[in-house]
């Protein structure tokens, strides 16, 4: 890929200017509003500075080139026509156009995505002040640009050191509190390979250097504030974990939008490391490749509800499984070079024993999730599959030691701007091991990487579909393997171009026991710790904490030969607690709990190291983890619990490696333990004195067991104090690989901080052949980079801690050295110059008194701020007090009327409760009068009942009698049947004489009237079961009536007046 593949660019998002791997730039000069224009570029529209190039260089520079001059406005009206021109060359194909405001940052680090934007470089050009207006001229000679009129405002340390937040705050700060500023000319290069330098305005001398590759990160005031006309940079300080913010102040405020342009330059052609000759090369077939890392990281179940990274095999570079253990794929994918493309979803995650397997023969995995990684650099995909499944049965048998598998895993990846699904094909090899011969718990998770070569072709307008996001259909896609396969077979297939491909130029990242060396230093934390351990070693330890558990106060003797072997990783939390006399700790445990409560004097220090405490370690990188919060509680705890001492750079470091292996209470107890039972806290103590003398012990053991090396030192005047203060400040566990850490950490709880001398004796003879050739700043880079980097192999870890066991150091040597030492301090104290002293004395106190009036400036301030703010409180409060009495007058009115309507309410209910009272005994006299008419009801009902009776018994003898007569009677019997019905008269009787049918009339008029009686008694008898219900519904609303009253509270407040009184009140059902 050629530099034009990676522009400057500004995001309106963050306010930064990145470097971004795009093809497409824009500058847009700030409008007068926010609103876009519409007008496409016609005379009407603000004047500004737009200019578009499709990817060229070259076309930029042109552009560019009288913005740095600051041209009158009629040439830059000729130069937007001309990148309007611009816009429309090139196979008709628009460019994306990106907008961006000059105001803030500017970061080298690649930023993935395009931002949308909004962005402006203001240019107010007028015809004659431009050489005002213009501080600046370029070198041609040196290739940079140089900018005077600038102060230079200071520096401070920074402990993120791409944090704007951060770098805004330094620069307010030091705006404000510069009193004696520097007037210096800044020179910014143009190539990566440049140096920043400040110079001074009068001589032209050289001040100071950065080298770009060291500075990290530029950022500028925002407008509006009074740190609009300031910017500054950040760089990495003698390492990598040090840095530095410096700050300056430009004279003409236009200009520091340029100045960023120069330092958006230099980072640009920092980001693809290409010099400046190659930008004038022409572009080749490889601007259409799109470079992919992919990586393969296989998981398995810990047994405990989690799953661990796999190691990897480091002869043979497989992955080690477990039989029959359930199982996890997590790839991740990675674009590292070209415009980014957006990965839209994953469609298939297939896996199949062997390689080079045709796409029938893979199986599918059941995909759990995809998305973007929490930096948002990767695309990452995780699959499980089925360990019943007999696809994946090779997975459950053990392979034979000598033998490895082959397993291909393929990934189909949707990607928004391509036509169709890319799939990435990884070959690896693995070996199935019994679950019970080893137990796996890598503190770094280990994966397989591939890069990927995408070859992609711009689809033209019109054959795009629907006007979709498609831009590209793939041409090919080729691994890095089978690209050097490739090349060693010369086979006739497709051959990429190789000038100018970034893709070629990145190698597969090197496994942690293969990294090239380099100046960059061992990061703290390296390295990996297996918890494999042969089982006799375990039956043998596990035989020492039984006996060793039947008596805690006295260890096994066969204890410090084990140890000097190395305590088995898996038992190391126990062992260590056990030697260090933690196994009766409640009190520090419960000490803890109060402790991490309280608050801490050295906060910020802590929270300032906690970052850089084992970055390379899982546990501990990422910030505000897990990890980094229970370090932090700790080192918090142990500030608060040692008053004198308090925390000291480096505790964080023996703190983390005590929190690997116990839980943070018990981390708390050792660590207490080591600093005062194993003496570590005196080397801090009265101006570390105790630790000089340790220097002079170290020394005097050199010139005893390495004369040779110790001369050598002497001739190049490096001191003890030079190398190996973080080796007893730290305990070597700042910067050496985990492995040699944890079992010097054994030794020392075995043995005591003496072994800290075998340790070192050890190094300095096995690294004696080196040192001999280097000189006094060859020796210092000896001991922090490559020294470190020996031991990541365990091998020559183990050989180091063998001959450090085997090295006699004894107690009383020690104690003779130590001797020597205080003498050797009394004697010249004795013989040195007292003008010396005193003048040595002067300039402690002076600097004391230097710290002293800062911190009593510091106070004075804290002082006036805080009598502001308590001012402020008493106005507040003073007109809150205003405002509650106002309150209170207004609530003791609405209290007197409150009393006015209570006097007026308690006579309206003495009123009501008297007029209850008359109404409830107007009500009880009714319900008195209705319960007698009720009673006379009944009584009168009784009657005509009884009444109603008599006269039907009455009626029906008088019945009976009439019927007996007519039976005994023999005329009538021939007229009536049984029942007392006439009968119908014959032919044979119509002859009957007159007075049987008078008596037969006679008869049937009784019958009337007595039918007729019978009916009026029925209808007498229907009225009175009338008026009966009639007076019963008045009875029955009467009594609801009654019943509802008693349920108010007018009955309760009568009930109440009658217990005062004494009146019983009667009530009537």
């Amino acid at each position: 890929m050629d530099d034009k593949a990676s522009v400057g660019k500004i995001s309106v998002s963050s306010d930064s200017v990145s470097t971004l791997n795009s093809e497409d730039f824009v500058l847009v000069s700030r409008q007068g509003d926010e609103t876009p224009s519409t007008n496409n570029g016609s005379d009407d529209e603000k004047t500004g500075l737009k200019i578009v190039g499709n990817g060229s260089e070259q076309q930029l520079q042109r552009e560019l080139e009288d913005v740095l001059m600051d041209p009158p406005m009629e040439d830059q009206s000729s130069d937007r026509d001309h990148g309007e021109g611009v816009r429309n060359d090139g196979d008709g194909e628009e460019p994306v156009v990106l907008e961006a405001s000059a105001s803030s940052t500017i970061n080298p680090v690649s930023v993935a995505g395009l931002q949308k934007p909004e962005m402006s470089l203001p240019v107010k050009p007028s015809e004659g002040d431009c050489e005002d207006l213009s501080p600046f001229t370029p070198m041609t000679d040196e290739d940079s640009v140089v900018f005077s009129k600038l102060t230079y405002l200071g520096c401070a340390s920074v402990n993120a050191p791409r944090s704007e937040v951060e770098a805004l705050r330094m620069m307010s700060i030091l705006r404000s509190q510069c009193q004696i500023s520097l007037d210096v000319t800044l020179s910014v290069p143009n190539v990566s390979e440049g140096t920043v330098r400040l110079l001074d305005p009068q001589t032209n001398t050289e001040i100071a250097n950065y080298p770009i590759y060291k500075i990290l990160f530029c950022v500028r005031g925002h407008d509006g504030t009074p740190e609009s006309d300031c910017f500054a940079f950040t760089e990495s300080h003698y390492n990598a974990e040090l840095f530095r913010i410096h700050v300056f102040r430009c004279e003409i405020q236009e200009a520091v939008s340029r100045i960023l342009y120069s330092f958006a330059t230099a980072f640009r052609r920092s980001a693809k490391q290409t010099p400046l000759s190659a930008i004038a090369t022409p572009q080749t077939p490889d601007s259409d490749i799109f470079t992919f890392s992919v990586s393969l990281e296989i998981k398995e179940d810990d047994g405990k509800g989690y799953f661990s990274a796999v190691p990897k095999d480091k002869d043979r570079q497989c992955f080690k499984l477990r039989q029959g253990i359930d199982k996890k794929i997590v790839i991740y994918v990675q674009q590292t070079t070209n415009k980014e493309l957006a990965i839209e979803r994953c469609f298939g995650l297939l896996l199949s024993r062997g390689k080079d397997v045709r796409s029938g023969d893979m199986h599918l995995l059941d995909l759990e999730s995809m998305g973007k990684s929490s930096d948002g650099k990767s695309y990452v995909i995780t699959g499980s599959w089925n360990q019943k499944s007999p696809h994946f049965q090779f997975v459950n048998e053990e392979t034979p030691k000598d033998k490895v598998l082959f397993m291909t895993t393929a990934v189909d990846l949707v990607i928004t701007e391509v036509q169709e699904p890319v799939r990435f094909i990884l070959e690896t090899k693995v070996r199935v091991c019994s679950p019970n011969e080893r137990l796996f718990w890598p503190f770094s998770k280990r994966s397989s990487t591939e890069n990927f070569f995408l070859k992609l072709k711009q689809i033209k307008q019109k054959d795009r579909k629907n006007n979709s996001d498609t831009l590209y259909e793939v041409v090919c896609l080729e691994s890095e393997s089978e690209r050097e396969r490739r090349k060693t077979t010369a086979s006739p297939s497709l051959r990429l171009p190789q000038s100018g491909s970034q893709g070629s130029m990145i190698p597969s990242p090197p496994e942690d026991d293969e990294e090239e060396d380099n100046d960059e230093p061992l990061l703290s934390g390296s390295g990996d710790v297996s918890k494999e351990c042969a089982e006799k070693i375990l039956e043998t330890w596990g035989e020492l904490l039984s006996k060793w558990h039947l008596n805690l106060s006295v260890r096994p003797k066969t204890l410090s030969a084990l140890v000097r072997s190395g305590v088995p990783e898996a038992l190391r939390g126990e062992v260590w607690q056990l030697l260090a006399g933690c196994h009766n700790n409640d009190h520090l445990v419960e000490k803890y709990r109060i402790l991490i409560t309280k608050e801490s004097p050295q906060d910020s220090a802590i929270t300032r190291d906690i970052n850089r405490t084992f970055p390379a370690h899982d546990y501990f990188k990422d910030t505000g983890g897990d990890g980094q919060d229970s370090l932090y509680k700790i080192c918090k705890a142990y500030s608060v619990y040692d008053e004198e001492i308090g925390y000291c750079q480096g505790q964080s470091f023996l703190a983390a490696v005590l929190l690997l292996h116990m839980p943070e209470e018990q981390a708390f107890s050792v660590l207490v333990k080591i600093m005062f039972d194993y003496g570590l806290r005196e080397l801090f103590k009265q101006n570390f004195e105790d630790l000089h003398c340790k220097f002079y012990q170290l020394e005097r053991l050199m010139q005893e067991y390495i004369p040779d090396l110790y001369n050598h030192f002497l001739d190049i005047s490096l001191e003890a104090h030079m190398y190996a203060s973080q080796w007893f400040l730290t305990l070597f566990t700042a910067k050496f690989p985990l492995y040699m850490v944890f079992h010097i950490i054994d030794l020392l709880l075995c043995e005591g901080i003496s072994v800290i001398f075998n340790v070192a004796l050890g190094l300095l003879k096995t690294t004696k052949d080196d040192l001999l050739l280097t000189d006094f700043e060859g020796a210092l880079k000896f001991f922090r980079v490559q020294l470190p980097k020996r031991y990541r192999s365990e091998e020559n870890a183990k050989k180091l801690m063998e001959l450090a066991c085997n090295m006699k150091i004894s107690q009383k040597k020690l104690k003779k050295y130590e001797k020597e030492y205080h003498t050797m301090r009394e004697q010249q104290a004795q013989q040195e110059d007292p003008i010396e002293r005193y003048e040595r004395e002067n300039r402690r106190l002076q600097e004391a008194n230097m710290r002293l009036e800062q911190e009593n400036d510091d106070l004075a301030h804290e002082l006036v701020t805080s009598k502001i703010a308590l001012r402020k409180d008493l106005d507040n409060a003073e007109e809150k007090a205003d405002a509650l009495n106002k309150e209170l007058l207004m609530t003791k009115q609405k209290l007197i009327d409150a009393e006015e309507e209570k006097r007026r309410l308690e006579e309206e209910s003495a009123q009501l409760k008297e007029m209850c009272r008359r109404e409830l005994d107007k009500a009880e006299s009714e319900i008195k009068k209705n319960s007698s008419i009720i009673g006379d009801y009944k009584q009168i009902c009784s009657q005509l009942s009884e009444r109603l009776e008599k006269q039907q018994t009455a009626n029906k003898a008088e019945i009976e009698k009439i019927r007996q007569k007519v039976d005994d009677c023999e005329h009538c019997r021939e007229f009536f049947n049984k029942e007392g019905r006439v009968k119908v008269a014959s032919s044979a009787k119509d002859g009957s004489d007159e007075d049987t049918d008078e008596e037969k009339e006679t008869l049937k008029n009784q019958l009337r009237e007595m039918e007729l009686e019978l009916a009026q008694t029925k209808l007498q008898l229907v009225e009175a079961e009338c008026k009966i219900q009639d007076l019963e519904h008045h009875l029955g609303l009467a009594l609801n009536e009654v019943q509802a009253a008693k349920k108010t509270w007018f009955n309760r407040t009568i009930s109440s007046i009658k217990t005062v009184t004494g009146v019983q009140g009667k009530e009537t059902c």
